[in-house]
């Protein structure tokens, strides 16, 4: 028989005929009904070797866990540590959470169920603990080396239906590692943990049933399984920085709309990295879903890649453009020196090597009023020129969900007539400057925190 096997094992559920309440001593109404358990051949009670598992229910309500609840949603936030995730359902608002002992479980575990009106149940305080307690006075009790192991019913990712685990467990190789053992074919395991204690919980529960009024059971012949090294169910728990799903989905959700204008930074370097077209498309369609006045949707993109030859010749030619007015603009109105002008000029270099520039275009004729006085139509323009600056927040806050950089420059705003003619977009075309992305070349730089009371106006006159 190669290593881990077994050439079997019994279940023998164990009805207790008591109704159980706080200060009951458990370890003497456990062990009468142990002595007096029947096997099918004939034998009865509890001998070396044997893991004896016991319903958590019953081990809360001697440990005095029923409590009066008004309400036991309250009685979950109370006993949680972390919402998971929250589901709606015909019957309410089910909670998944994390207990302040590290479950992951069903409203915390706060059971109504078999139990007086108006009160709940409790899981025990210390589920391992409690487990140590009865194997060390059941084995004295007994006269038998025993393991023991406390249980509760989960529910489980991805996967329908309920079923039970350990939560608690003394004397038992909880977890058994294959990692570095060999298969039949050679080939070394790698990754593969067995969780021992949950499926003999799960086994367990085929035949105690959940109205059997059999809280108790005898597993026979994995004695092999019986261990000293202190191990406990807890060690299960996997740790949350190496969960790959801490939350649920509305709650992954919620959490990345709150983070998602703070993680978003300007990204000045970028690598060579290829900038996936759907990514771009994605966040060009985030855009489009900032609001803009009289129900239009009068946003606009030109789109030049790098890595296309044509797109990219066009934007040199139209930064090249661009560059002869600033220069001229600078040295003609403002006096500049070819230092200072050789400096302002160099900023919008990295629209010449950014692997994709986004130019985004708000469009006054898809949607603007016209008035007969110069103030409204002031006033309208700026109206699409605010939606436009939301649209551009837009496209940068999802190319920030999508692990890109991106920068924007206001370049084109100085040029508008030189960006209209090159793209043929008509004389009311608003250019809203343009948009570096790629692949992050640097670290994002720590941003200072705000207080919302440092940029608030005192409405009192």
């Amino acid at each position: 028989m190669s290593e881990g096997m077994t050439a079997g094992f019994s279940v023998l559920a164990v009805a207790v005929d008591h109704r159980f309440e706080p200060g009951d001593d458990l370890t003497a109404i456990l062990g009468s009904a142990l002595e007096s358990a029947q096997w099918p051949d004939g034998s009865c009670g509890v001998r070396d070797g044997d893991i004896l598992v016991v319903t958590s229910k019953i081990v809360a309500k001697a440990e005095g866990r029923t409590v009066q609840a008004e309400s036991r949603d309250e009685v979950i936030d109370d006993h949680t540590e972390r919402l998971v995730a929250t589901k709606q359902t015909p019957r309410g608002i089910t909670k998944i959470v994390q207990t302040k002992d590290g479950l992951v479980l069903a409203a915390a575990g706060v059971d109504a169920s078999n139990t007086p009106s108006g009160t709940v149940v409790l899981l025990p305080e210390d589920s391992d603990a409690s487990a140590a307690r009865l194997r060390t006075e059941l084995s004295s009790l007994l006269g038998c080396n025993v393991a023991v192991i406390v249980t509760d019913t989960m529910g489980r990712p991805w996967r329908l239906g309920v079923t039970d685990v350990a939560i608690g467990a003394a004397g038992l190789r909880v977890m058994d590692d294959y990692t570095g053992r060999v298969d039949e074919y050679g080939n070394t395991l790698e990754m593969t943990i067995v969780a021992i204690g949950d499926e003999i919980a799960a086994a367990t529960d085929l035949a105690t049933g959940k109205l059997n009024a059999a809280p108790l059971a005898i597993v026979r012949g994995l004695d092999a399984y019986l261990d000293d090294s202190g191990q406990r169910a807890r060690d299960v728990v996997r740790p949350l920085d190496e969960d790959l799903f801490p939350l649920g989905t509305a709650e992954a959700m919620r959490l990345g709309a709150q983070g998602a204008v703070s993680q978003r930074r300007t990204i000045r370097r970028f690598t060579d990295e290829v900038v996936e077209p759907a990514a771009v498309e994605r966040a060009i369609e985030a855009a489009i879903l900032a609001p803009a006045p009289h129900h239009s949707e009068p946003f606009r993109f030109v789109v030049l890649r790098g890595d296309d030859p044509d797109q990219h010749r066009r934007r040199i030619e139209l930064l090249d453009r661009m560059r002869e007015a600033w220069i001229a603009d600078l040295a003609g109105i403002d006096g500049k020196d070819p230092e200072e002008i050789d400096r302002r000029i160099a900023r919008g270099d990295l629209l010449r090597s950014a692997p994709v520039v986004i130019v985004p275009i708000v469009d006054l004729d898809a949607g603007s009023h016209t008035y007969v006085d110069e103030r409204r139509n002031a006033a309208e323009r700026d109206l699409f020129m605010v939606a436009g600056g939301a649209a551009v927040q837009n496209l940068m806050i999802q190319l920030a969900a999508e692990d890109l950089g991106s920068a924007w420059i206001s370049s084109t705003m100085f040029t508008p007539q030189i960006v209209r003619d090159f793209f043929d977009l008509g004389p009311r075309a608003m250019p809203l400057g343009a948009v570096a992305v790629g692949h992050p070349g640097q670290p994002a730089k720590d941003r200072p925190p705000r207080r919302a009371a440092d940029y608030l106006i005192d409405p009192s006159p």
